[in-house]
């Protein structure tokens, strides 16, 4: 990203946080590029409450999720009509259309190249925008989610407290309204448990309060 461009990412990026700082748009959940947020406020704040409950005896499961290259697989389309849904409009919402949506890419193996392609998802990392668009477009992530949810940009994690086979149901029923949403916004978590399995020891936990 040259510095020019970044400037004006700045400025555009200045205004958009305002707007939803005065609105307070962004859920409380998310700890990722937020001001006065980092990722050490997220755990500590996550398993302090974690913490609280095994100190009163309470069985919980917590889970553990992560997006499949969740920058790149941003819908260009999506997006713009979220930040309109946020109340970004008008030439804010033009600009940030005109700089997402000009890009083109090209493949070069051993000297042969591809023809050129536009690029119709992703938010460009290493810029200044990426991350607060990438913050609002999963920002109702946990839409009508019962369970406790933490977020650090694309990484999330669930807790509940679960003493019955009706409290596994409805934890289950959660995870299906997240799937649920990455269907429906074009986005996928990482279901390889496997892979994931050596790189996240602890992709799920379950506490039985002892």
């Amino acid at each position: 990203m040259s510095v020019p461009g970044k400037l004006v990412e700045t400025i555009v990026k200045n205004k958009m946080v305002r707007h939803i700082e005065k609105h307070k748009l962004l859920g409380k959940s998310q700890h990722g590029f937020c001001e006065g947020k980092s990722c050490l406020t997220d755990p500590l704040e996550f398993f302090e409450g974690v913490n609280k409950h095994v100190d009163k005896g309470d069985p919980m499961d917590i889970v553990y999720l992560d997006f499949q290259k969740a920058f790149d697989k941003v819908p260009h389309q999506r997006l713009l009509c979220k930040l309109s849904s946020h109340g970004i409009r008008g030439k804010i919402l033009s600009c940030i259309e005109n700089w997402l949506k000009p890009r083109e890419q090209w493949v070069g193996i051993n000297g042969k190249f591809s023809e050129w392609r536009g690029v119709t998802s992703g938010v460009p990392q290493g810029s200044v925008l990426g991350p607060i668009l990438f913050n609002l477009f999963i920002n109702d992530l946990e839409k009508g989610v019962n369970s406790e949810v933490a977020k650090f940009a694309d990484n999330t994690k669930l807790l509940k407290i679960v003493k019955t086979k009706a409290d596994y149901e409805e934890l289950q029923k959660d995870l299906t309204k997240l799937s649920d949403w990455a269907t429906k916004e074009q986005m996928k978590f990482n279901v390889d448990i496997n892979a994931h399995w050596k790189k996240y020891p602890q992709l799920y936990i379950q506490y039985d309060g002892g």
